[in-house]
């Protein structure tokens, strides 16, 4: 598909740094949907994302022996060094760059899409996304094992949004909203709640003990 992401990226992550202006420490220390990172530091992950280059992106993933945790960890570390403060202006400062680490195109939506929820849900921060642009992820996530792991979750399901046109995949049904959907595709379950359906005890049982700090 040719159509350029970049302009929804670059209003989702305005959008995100206009809703976290204001959080106090305790906010921003609030543990995330991503189970090892905190706001904060899913945040310096975003930054970090958006400052990488597939040239930086191979060098750096080299540098840590190729451990995908490990080299998320310490970009965390370096992007977040200055406190939330520093991280959010950084954010606003590199939120309209079109540069991402190598994948498909589609994977630099989710990184926004997903992350900002991981933020944004437990601050009790509600949002609302383009839903043309959440099928388009749910869609590559449900083809693909590569990091997110989306595939093996829900094979041999149904996907059926109801505010949206998307049903993807047989078998058994989970319907819901399409960005819930996204959410429990890439392993975040606490959207479960928000899905029904005679498949959802199945993608239940998938997503215990899932992580989905690897979603980016």
């Amino acid at each position: 598909m040719a159509e350029d992401i970049w302009p929804t990226i670059h209003a989702e992550r305005q959008s995100l740094a206009d809703d976290l202006a204001g959080l106090t420490d305790a906010q921003w220390q609030t543990p995330s949907l991503c189970s090892r990172w905190n706001v904060h530091q899913v945040l310096a992950h975003m930054v970090g994302t958006a400052k990488m280059t597939p040239p930086k992106f191979l060098a750096k993933f080299a540098a840590a022996g190729f451990a995908f945790d490990r080299f998320a960890d310490k970009e965390i570390a370096t992007q977040g060094a200055g406190g939330p403060a520093a991280t959010l202006a950084e954010f606003r400062a590199v939120q309209n760059r079109a540069s991402a680490p190598p994948g498909p195109r589609a994977t630099w939506l989710g990184e926004v899409f997903v992350h900002a929820e991981d933020i944004r849900r437990p601050l009790g921060i509600a949002h609302s996304y383009p839903a043309d642009q959440v099928v388009r992820v749910i869609r590559l996530y449900a083809g693909s094992n590569a990091i997110i792991g989306g595939k093996k979750r829900v094979f041999g399901l149904t996907l059926r949004a109801t505010d949206t046109d998307l049903s993807l995949g047989s078998g058994p049904l989970v319907q819901g909203p399409v960005i819930s959907l996204l959410l429990v595709t890439a392993g975040r379950g606490a959207a479960l709640a928000e899905l029904a359906g005679p498949g959802l005890r199945v993608l239940q049982g998938r997503l215990m003990g899932s992580d989905g700090s690897k979603a980016g």
